[in-house]
């Protein structure tokens, strides 16, 4: 009886994440969908560049949106948020439009964001879009180009590809591409073919100004991109995934500053699990079935807390959940392979997977840091690069 509880335990904490994995690998092996007919030609655009002390990163950031091909009028608007850098004057020498925000009681991502649309709106009455990259991105020469072409034929909002820029200076960071790969490409990608919302990933995402007369964007949380995705869905709209332009940024080489990082961003989502997925769950028991794929995903662990899961479930010594943890693994195989084949993965990247097991067992040791996160609202901290 032990150990059915225990398997049980085990296999009913992975199944939503394994139905989860198992419809975007599938929707990710197909061709990516592509955008409809234009039906309006955009007017102008603008990019925000939240960024917190980016003194070393912003001009080059800059210059990679101001390198990138415009189909239309861009503003570039660096907001400067509760800085103790020289941010904001760099980020002027170089370019951009810049609003330096001082409220200290009220930081985070979110409200610079919030602040940023607000202005921008008001400033531009002929601004149709506005798209967000992180203070330590590069874009691709097309990323202004696609992302219009998607709201041209009415997107509500799109979300790019976003991958990792430094990928070769550490096995860690090398590891994260991979993950990213999953994460930020092919899980999106697969949401998409099958006409779900992609989901907005912090980095390389757009939205259309109504999307934002419809729903403002007010998210606070430490995962404000997963907060504002959640309330989209919920009032019917989707992101589009832009399958063919990309955005890449600095990951963390050390370890000190990945810790930092990776507990900061899980330790939010769990929280949102705990504050969205009852609410989720009773949108569609009341018939809002479209909340199904959104609470999957929710529910779905981080792939190395999942993987570690199964692990332990598959060694219970009960055979219906050996069963499912074993049929749940080979999910994540099939997930990995296909991440590596949609994310176009280099030698570097299939030599990282030796260490997979490595990576696993750091992910789980971060679970007390995890928790702690949870618990409480993170501050906007730069991550140690």
């Amino acid at each position: 009886m032990l150990f059915a509880s225990l398997g049980a335990l085990g296999a009913g904490a992975t199944l939503p994440g394994t139905l989860e994995l198992l419809l975007v690998t599938t929707g990710g092996l197909l061709p990516a969908r592509r955008p409809g007919r234009a039906n309006i030609a955009l007017r102008r655009m603008a990019v925000v560049v939240p960024a917190h002390d980016e003194q070393k990163n912003v001009a080059r950031t800059v210059a990679s949106l101001r390198e990138a091909r415009h189909p239309c009028p861009v503003e570039i608007l660096v907001i400067a948020d509760n800085c103790t850098d020289d941010t904001a004057r760099v980020a002027r020498e170089a370019g951009a439009t810049v609003i330096e925000r001082d409220d200290p009681d009220n930081r985070g991502k979110g409200f610079a964001l919030e602040l940023a649309f607000e202005r921008l709106f008001y400033a531009y009455p002929d601004l149709d879009a506005v798209m967000v990259v992180d203070a330590d991105t590069s874009v691709a020469d097309n990323f202004f180009e696609a992302c219009a072409s998607w709201f041209s034929s009415g997107a509500d909002a799109v979300q790019c590809r976003y991958t990792v820029r430094n990928a070769d200076e550490s096995t860690r960071t090398r590891l994260m591409n991979v993950a990213l790969m999953a994460f930020n490409v092919l899980r999106p990608r697969g949401r998409s073919r099958f006409g779900l919302s992609a989901g907005i990933l912090g980095n390389g995402f757009g939205l259309s100004r109504s999307c934002l007369e419809r729903v403002p964007y007010t998210a606070r949380s430490v995962v404000e991109d997963l907060e504002h995705h959640l309330e989209l869905v919920k009032d019917g709209m989707r992101v589009d995934f832009v399958d063919d332009t990309w955005v890449k940024a600095d990951f963390p080489v050390g370890e000190r500053g990945a810790d930092t990082q990776r507990a900061r961003w899980e330790g939010g989502r769990f929280r949102m699990v705990r504050e969205h997925a009852p609410r989720l769950l009773g949108d569609i028991v009341r018939g809002r079935l479209r909340m199904t794929e959104p609470l999957l995903e929710l529910l779905l662990m981080p792939l190395a807390i999942h993987v570690g899961v199964l692990g332990v479930t598959l060694f219970v010594p009960f055979l219906p959940t050996q069963l499912l943890a074993a049929l749940g693994l080979g999910v994540v195989g099939a997930h990995v392979g296909a991440a590596l084949l949609v994310g176009r993965a280099e030698a570097g990247d299939l030599l990282a997977l030796l260490r997979a097991p490595m990576y696993v067992a750091w992910k789980l040791k971060l679970l007390p840091k995890i928790a702690d996160a949870a618990r409480v609202d993170q501050e906007w901290v730069r991550t140690a690069r």
